[in-house]
């Protein structure tokens, strides 16, 4: 039986949440990693923000100590050297998500408007096939709504 991809909601600061959905940012790094195979993570942007303001599909993922991630990626990884140690501090392997294709909704989406109480992830999580796609929906309703008033 072949593998079903899905999707993740993953917690991020908004700094770089911001950074990935303007493209500066092309890879996340995270000290752990899915267990089942993803194709699509929607960013949540998290405190003080709060919203679910995008989503992009995984290019690749790469293991490898914090010491060749930040060799292979510091360039577009969107965060200060200091900083990527701090994270990776006792952390012999990492990750590094290759970012492929973004999406940014234009308006964000509250996550109460999906899940009933909602606690933001401390790293991700799972997300059901019908919720991604109801996200996904939703967002270009409001888009058609936005142009309309704009029409109007």
């Amino acid at each position: 039986m072949k593998d079903t991809l899905t999707s993740v909601i993953l917690s991020i600061k908004p700094v770089y949440a911001q950074a990935i959905m303007s493209g500066t940012k092309k890879v996340e790094f995270r000290k752990k990693i899915f267990k089942r195979p993803v194709d699509k993570i929607f960013v949540y942007s998290s405190s003080p923000e709060k919203k679910i303001i995008g989503f992009f599909t995984i290019k690749e993922i790469v293991e490898n100590s914090p010491e060749k991630l930040w060799q292979e990626f510091n360039n577009v990884g969107g965060i200060e050297k200091n900083d990527f140690f701090n994270y990776y501090q006792d952390s012999v392997t990492g990750f590094s998500i290759k970012i492929s294709e973004v999406e940014k909704f234009e308006n964000g989406i509250d996550p109460a408007d999906f899940f009933e109480n909602f606690c933001a992830p401390q790293s991700f999580i799972y997300l059901e096939e019908k919720t991604a796609q109801n996200m996904e929906e939703k967002t270009s309703v409001d888009n058609v709504k936005n142009n309309e008033e704009l029409v109007a």
